[in-house]
Parts: C-alpha cells; sequence; structure tokens
C-alpha cells in the first residue's frame, strides 16, 4: 500500500512500521505523507483498537531526512511551505487517530522521530534507545508540533534546555521526564509491547477512544497544539536565512555516522 511503510490490520491490532531500515528510517515528505495516509486508513479498519508504531532495523527513526538539505531528495512536487507543513499534518493525524497508538522504540530516536512518538499515546523504549533533538544545531526551529507536544509530556524548562542545547539524552532519562511508559531491555522489547497492545485490544473500543479524546481534550486546552500552524512559516524563513544555512553546511559536515 506504500513505499517507505509497512502496514498491517490483524483483528484488533495494527501495525505501522517506517521501512528503510538502511537510512535509519528517516522521515521524507513522502514517508510524513504516508504516515498521515495510513492513520486515516486505519480509522477505516473497524476491527483495529491498537496500532503499534515502529521503524524496522536497529532505529526507530533518524529523524527529517537530511537529503532534503542537501538538495539530493526527491521531488514531491510541493511548494516549500506546503512540504514544511507535512509533518504537523503527519503528527496530527496520528495523534487523532480513533486507535491507540504504542511506540516502539528501539536504537534511534532523533528530531522529528521524537514528535512521531510524542504523537503517539504511550511509548515504550528499549533500553539501548538514544534520543536527541538537533534541529537547533541544524539552523532549523523545532517544528510539526514538537514544542507545544513535547511541553505537555515533560514540562516547559526540559524542552528549552533539550531543544536549544540539542544534547543527547538516554531511554533512561526519557523515562524519568515523562516521555516514556516503560524502559526494557531490547530483547523483551517486543514482548512488552506485544503484551501492552493485546491488553489494551482485550477492552472495550468505546471505553477505550472514549478515554483517549478526553485526555486530549484535557491536554489540548493546558497546551494546545492549534499555533502549531506557524511551524512551517519558522521553517521556510530559517531555509532562507544565511546564518541558519551556515549552521546546517557546518552541522552536515560534522554529523557522525550513525
Amino acid at each position: 500500500m506504500f513505499q517507505t511503510l509497512q502496514t498491517q490490520a490483524e483483528g484488533s491490532i495494527g501495525r505501522l512500521q517506517l521501512d528503510r531500515p538502511d537510512k535509519l528510517n528517516p522521515l521524507s515528505t513522502q514517508t510524513l505523507t504516508e504516515i498521515a495516509e495510513a492513520a486515516r486508513w486505519f480509522d477505516e479498519q473497524p476491527e483495529v483498537k491498537v496500532v503499534i508504531v515502529g521503524g524496522s532495523g536497529r532505529s526507530f527513526s533518524a529523524g527529517a531526512d537530511l537529503s532534503t538539505f542537501s538538495g539530493s531528495g526527491e521531488p514531491s512536487g510541493l511548494s516549500t511551505r506546503e512540504a514544511a507543513e507535512c509533518g504537523r499534518t503527519m503528527a496530527d493525524a496520528l495523534e487523532r487517530m480513533k486507535a491507540l497508538s504504542i511506540a516502539r522504540i528501539q536504537g534511534w530516536c532523533v528530531g522529528g522521530g521524537l514528535v512521531l512518538a510524542a504523537a503517539c499515546d504511550l511509548r515504550i523504549a528499549a533500553a539501548d534507545a538514544r534520543f536527541s533533538i538537533p534541529e537547533v544545531d541544524l539552523g532549523i526551529p523545532l517544528a510539526w508540533g514538537g514544542i507545544p507536544r513535547l511541553v505537555r509530556e515533560i514540562g516547559p524548562a526540559l524542552t528549552k534546555e533539550l531543544v536549544l542545547t540539542c544534547r543527547p539524552f538516554d531511554a533512561q532519562e526519557a523515562k524519568a521526564s515523562g516521555f516514556l511508559n516503560r524502559v526494557v531491555p531490547l530483547a523483551d522489547l517486543d514482548l512488552e509491547v506485544e503484551t501492552l497492545a493485546h491488553s489494551l485490544a482485550s477492552k472495550a473500543r468505546h471505553t477505550l477512544q472514549s478515554t483517549k479524546q478526553h485526555v486530549n481534550a484535557v491536554t489540548e486546552q493546558m497546551v494546545g497544539t492549534m499555533r502549531s500552524w506557524g511551524d512551517a512559516d519558522g521553517l521556510v524563513t530559517a531555509f532562507g536565512d544565511e546564518e541558519c544555512k551556515q549552521a546546517r553546511r557546518d552541522y552536515l559536515e560534522r554529523r557522525p555516522k550513525r
């Protein structure tokens, strides 16, 4: 059904898996569009109550596809503004999906990948998981509705620190901050996620969906994501700013291979 994802619906359990493991599952414009389409597709599967969201191979996601910064990415046919909006559309679609979503996180979860995880209802990570938000070092603001979602999950002070410093952090810190529900050894990750998914799927659909909608309505009043429509404008400005361009060049030259 999709070129960069694998999707599956087996009874009450759905699966959405990023499927570019050779590149650590980068989030290209195409992938972002496909995730949003997949979320809407799951809404049309009446039996699905829980969707497991993961990444193939050794990492969850390396974040935004950096090839787009060098001009080597595939043309999407979208304007710069439209392309910049795709990440917010993805996160909103996943968060509004009727089914509960569980992020299954291993290896690197970077930038936009962290926003993808934040849009899920629950998050379970392997002990080897590593997180970072390198956008400021790349000369771009964290977009895609990432700021309000992080403030919602970990609070404003830690959001500012992690976004502004761009420092990596591990699964234990992510759990202590409230971002993760559980951390387990990598060998136990699949069992932990499957057990939780099946436990939730055994419950009545109405109560699952009502609880999700109720919590989302409360948090929307506390830390709304509606202002994120302006995120794309911040990205477009950063793409044209000379100091930001130099920051991107410097980052791409020195970034380590993962």
